[in-house]
């Protein structure tokens, strides 16, 4: 008989990250769930180990506040963006940057490695999303478009599609083998900050009117629209078999949907302070959601199911 996964998720433990001196701004898993990168406003990442919260190592260079972060799929790089309008490639093994990428002329907001590791895409207040050649460091290609500031980027799991969440409450799809214009897909209120394919192709965006919708990129057709959050919604994560989606908001809560119906089958009380983001380690098996409060030290919340 089956049985909905979301039914079985339980708090399992509490992981204290206590060395950020400034708020967290992104946390993501690396693809064999052993190890957490963070950034945060103190101009640095932190790598750690998952399971144990021992720190590992820390990254340091950029010369402003990190906003996002990211690891290759196959965790021999991980990808940092910065308010000092670069983004840095890093060697997971040691620590050390391998590249520092500049052609952002403000503030960078958002970076992704694509699925097969070739490409990164980045995006920031200077409304264009650059496309980098991993091996390179070179700028592949530049899309323009958006009229504000780009907050949130994902690719496609084929590394075919990439997509960009801005200030202008659009979200744009770009495609990478073909010169087809790109897809503008509308309908929030607000600024787009979050953005995650799943395994089938469907697109999900959160943004800070308290909504996520889930689309069919390729059509511009919305499935759903999903009126979750009292307050700014911080990020979205699908399951690894993207059977579910998870949301974040501001209000504390995370919030589980079913993606057969677009119902909200589970809400996860995390602590009395805003959740930042949320993410699904690549098994499947853990979510993390990032809270801070500013008289208190950054803390991730971990479920397990």
């Amino acid at each position: 008989m089956w049985r909905n996964p979301a039914e079985d998720f339980t708090k399992v433990g509490v992981r204290y990250f206590s060395r950020h001196k400034g708020e967290v701004n992104c946390c993501v898993f690396s693809p064999d769930c052993q190890i957490l990168l963070t950034c945060s406003d103190d101009c640095r990442l932190h790598l750690w180990n998952a399971k144990t919260g021992q720190l590992l190592a820390k990254a340091s260079g950029h010369e402003g506040p990190v906003k996002s972060c990211v690891f290759s799929a196959d965790c021999v790089l991980f990808a940092s963006a910065s308010h000092d309008c670069s983004v840095r490639i890093w060697l997971t093994a040691t620590a050390q940057c391998a590249r520092v990428l500049t052609g952002h002329r403000r503030s960078v907001e958002t970076v992704s490695f694509s699925p097969d590791g070739k490409r990164l895409i980045s995006g920031g207040w200077d409304k264009d999303a650059i496309l980098w050649d991993v091996q390179s460091g070179e700028i592949a290609q530049i899309f323009a478009g958006h009229t504000d500031a780009i907050q949130s980027s994902a690719f496609s799991k084929d590394s075919r599609l990439a997509a960009t969440g801005s200030w202008d409450y659009t979200v744009k799809v770009w495609n990478l083998h073909t010169e087809e214009r790109e897809i503008t897909l509308k309908g929030h209120r607000g600024n787009v900050v979050s953005l995650c394919f799943s395994a089938s192709g469907m697109l999900a965006s959160g943004s800070w009117d308290g909504t996520v919708r889930v689309w069919l990129p390729r059509t511009a057709a919305a499935i759903f629209v999903l009126e979750c959050h009292r307050a700014w919604l911080r990020g979205v994560a699908f399951s690894r078999d993207g059977l579910v989606l998870a949301s974040a908001g501001e209000n504390d809560m995370v919030r589980i949907w079913d993606m057969s119906n677009g119902k909200c089958i589970k809400r996860l009380q995390a602590q009395k302070d805003a959740t930042l983001s949320c993410t699904f380690a690549p098994s499947g098996a853990l979510l993390t959601a990032g809270s801070v409060d500013p008289s208190q030290e950054p803390e991730l919340w971990h479920w397990d199911y």
